[in-house]
């Protein structure tokens, strides 16, 4: 258990939380439900064996903060992830009614050494053994084959490596989900173009030979849809989505609007991780509690180009 000042906030609840599930708890001395429910939730911290982190703040003494979480009753906890809140309570609740609260967000030992096995994966694969990451990969997805973030990492790095085969077959399981991540969609598209490039003709095409027969019929669709999955390939993005976009508004539905799924894929491709904390502090947990401070996202210009390109694509469908 923590004591968490404006000082110290920013370490131990935002960076923290990022890594492990945060429990924030605002409190006061003159407060009797807070003097029933403190005992319990530190017990519980020792329970969960470090799975979540208690912090504890004196809201007559850290005002601005209670204030930013819209704190208007005590006890109020709140449960923090990724740097922002996720869920919630209000009041004095028995033991077990807070361990079905923290049973909702809180890993298990076991998700817990599916994350050790990803973060080593990653370190493994910064030092440049690919094998021994996708055997850590592996090994987390044969503890929890339904951890969706362990078998994203898996399949991009099997994809990266050129291992189709592998690839496809860990794909698979999610792409039977209902609905499919787009996440999945857009490796599985990202897959199928590198499939085209190796396995029909067109792959072997310069893209003056693309350019001719586009040009001498501009709504020759297939093959701007070769060339699109080509540039893919050669990572050339924005220019993959510039000829999806002459297909889309030449005519939407083509194909089943294959155009636009690919495109919505690309951008997906394009996407930069989902910052680790919060762009905004004005939005409510899932619990209703609510943050009122706004804190200044950090300008991206990947982040910029993602957003470009995704009003290009809400113009030509409109």
């Amino acid at each position: 258990m923590i004591d968490v000042t404006e000082e110290n906030f920013e370490s131990d609840v935002i960076e923290h939380s990022s890594k492990n599930p945060v429990l924030v708890d605002f409190w006061a001395p003159w407060c009797g439900p807070c003097k029933s429910l403190g005992p319990i939730l530190e017990k519980l911290e020792q329970d969960y064996g470090g799975r979540f982190q208690l912090v504890k703040i004196n809201s007559d003494e850290q005002q601005q903060l209670a204030a930013a979480f819209g704190v208007r009753s005590i006890p109020t906890c709140v449960l923090m992830k990724d740097g922002k809140p996720v869920d919630g309570f209000m009041g004095a609740m028995p033991e077990s009614k807070v361990k079905e609260f923290l049973d909702k967000h809180v890993p298990s030992d076991q998700d817990l050494v599916v994350q050790e096995d990803m973060q080593l994966a990653g370190e493994l694969l910064e030092a440049g053994d690919t094998d021994a990451a996708i055997a850590k990969l592996e090994e987390a997805l044969s503890l929890n084959p339904g951890n969706d973030d362990a078998r994203a990492d898996y399949v991009k790095l099997l994809i990266s490596i050129g291992d189709f085969e592998s690839a496809k077959n860990a794909l698979s399981p999610a792409l039977a989900q209902i609905p499919v991540q787009l996440r999945f969609e857009a490796l599985n598209h990202w897959l199928e173009a590198l499939i085209f490039s190796s396995s029909d003709e067109r792959g072997g095409w310069s893209m003056e030979q693309f350019d001719s027969l586009i040009t001498s019929n501009k709504r020759d669709f297939e093959t701007r849809l070769a060339k699109a999955r080509m540039l893919i390939c050669a990572g050339e993005m924005t220019r993959s989505m510039e000829e999806l976009l002459e297909i889309i508004m030449r005519d939407k539905a083509w194909q089943n609007e294959i155009a636009r799924k690919l495109y919505v894929a690309i951008l997906e491709l394009m996407s930069p991780s989902k910052p680790k904390t919060p762009e905004t502090m004005g939005n409510k947990s899932a619990g209703g509690i609510e943050l009122t401070a706004n804190s200044t996202a950090t300008n991206d210009p990947q982040a910029e180009l993602v957003s470009k390109y995704r009003r290009k694509l809400s113009m030509a469908l409109n």
